[in-house]
């Protein structure tokens, strides 16, 4: 396999990760906070975000890394527009979740808060998946 063809394969991969990994988050992991009992929720959360940042942080710079080198070896539409949709997911990210993760670290995790980490979570679920299913296509 010619090593176009590897990143390709290795791109399709952390993007297929990134997508099962939102799911799961959004469907399993987020919703439990709620379940989670308001004294144990601060410790149970730092648990899981030192846990999860050993999965999240280096598939979200490898896939960063790899639509970056995709869209600047081949500018197509497909391409650039897979870039911009992991570059949304970053800006959501970063201005969104992680400041509602920091609620929740320092004990204000409400349920009004715990309900918006999983409302605002949705964009991000959809736009990585949608990044996948159009890396089907490139």
């Amino acid at each position: 396999m010619e090593v176009g063809g590897e990143l390709s394969l290795i791109r399709h991969m952390v993007d297929f990760g990134m997508a099962v990994l939102l799911w799961l988050v959004q469907l399993v992991i987020y919703p439990s906070f709620l379940k989670i009992q308001a004294a144990q929720l601060v410790g149970w959360h730092k648990t899981y975000t030192f846990r999860v940042s050993f999965l999240i942080v280096p598939m979200m710079f490898g896939q960063m890394g790899l639509a970056l080198y995709a869209a600047q070896e081949n500018a197509s539409l497909l391409n650039v527009s897979i870039l911009l949709l992991v570059f949304i997911c970053w800006i959501l990210t970063f201005f969104i979740s992680v400041p509602l993760h920091r609620k929740i670290e320092r004990g204000e995790g409400s349920e009004a808060v715990l309900s918006r980490l999983v409302w605002t979570n949705w964009p991000r679920t959809f736009l990585w998946s949608l990044v996948f299913i159009l890396g089907c296509f490139a």
